[in-house]
């Protein structure tokens, strides 16, 4: 059942329940299809493939680069694969739903993690193998601002269980296009964590999409982790490819 809809038979319901206003059901709906559209702009609804360059940088450190290939099919399940370095090469993180394993090379059992871990630098697991904020976020509209001559829409995301990646998310769209602009994380404390910023869209996979994102650390300063999205492809992916006992094939 689409999502979209299924939380507007919630909503009705609480319409009857609850007693809830017209409007307020109206600002609801409107918050799920804005971020509904702004998903379906960094990555496609659709079975995809992409791979993903992320450099990070500090002070007094050289640059750390790592490579990855992610597999992802409807939004739900992907796989992410490590290319670089090769000391981590044949790491395979497999998501199911909101389940994420990381399996290594010569290592039978899987280790479960969480989607909020630290993958590199700035970069979190759930970061690679989440590609919706909708699935797991209830967004709501604070307001239109104006940024850089154009206005965007800002919601608050907030996480429907513990289980996914951020707590909390402040989200800046613009109104015109539907294309991200900005995003805040911020802990269970209310403390930002991180803010970002969507890039260089260009066209993939048949859609204006960013190919840059920069993460940069609010704790730390001078601290940054830039993604760089390439070949991004639709692909049509087998369900095998996504369970335990497929993944020693793409080792």
């Amino acid at each position: 059942m689409n999502l979209t809809f299924l939380r507007y038979v919630v909503c009705l319901f609480a319409l009857g329940v609850l007693g809830l206003s017209t409007a307020s059901l109206a600002e609801a709906a409107q918050a799920d299809e804005i971020l509904e559209k702004s998903d379906r702009i960094r990555f496609p609804k659709h079975d995809f493939q992409v791979d993903v360059n992320i450099t990070t940088t500090e002070p007094g450190r050289d640059p750390d680069l790592h490579k990855y290939r992610i597999l992802s099919k409807g939004n739900e399940d992907s796989l992410v694969m490590t290319l670089y370095p090769a000391s981590e090469r044949g790491q395979i993180l497999l998501m199911k739903r909101r389940d994420l394993w990381l399996y290594l090379p010569n290592v039978s059992q899987a280790v479960r993690l969480p989607l909020s871990q630290r993958l590199t630098g700035m970069v979190a697991y759930g970061d690679l193998a989440r590609a919706n904020f909708l699935g797991d976020y209830d967004p709501t509209l604070l307001r239109t601002e104006e940024v850089n001559g154009a206005n965007h829409h800002v919601l608050e995301l907030n996480a429907v269980d513990r289980s996914v990646t951020y707590h909390r998310v402040i989200y800046w769209v613009n109104a015109a296009n539907d294309r991200p602009y900005k995003a805040e994380f911020y802990t269970v404390s209310g403390r930002l964590m991180k803010t970002a910023f969507y890039e260089n869209f260009q066209e993939m996979a048949g859609e204006l999409r960013p190919t840059r994102l920069v993460m940069i650390n609010a704790l730390r300063e001078g601290e940054q982790s830039v993604l760089e999205y390439d070949d991004m492809q639709l692909k049509k992916l087998e369900d095998k490819i996504f369970t335990k006992g497929y993944l020693k094939k793409l080792q």
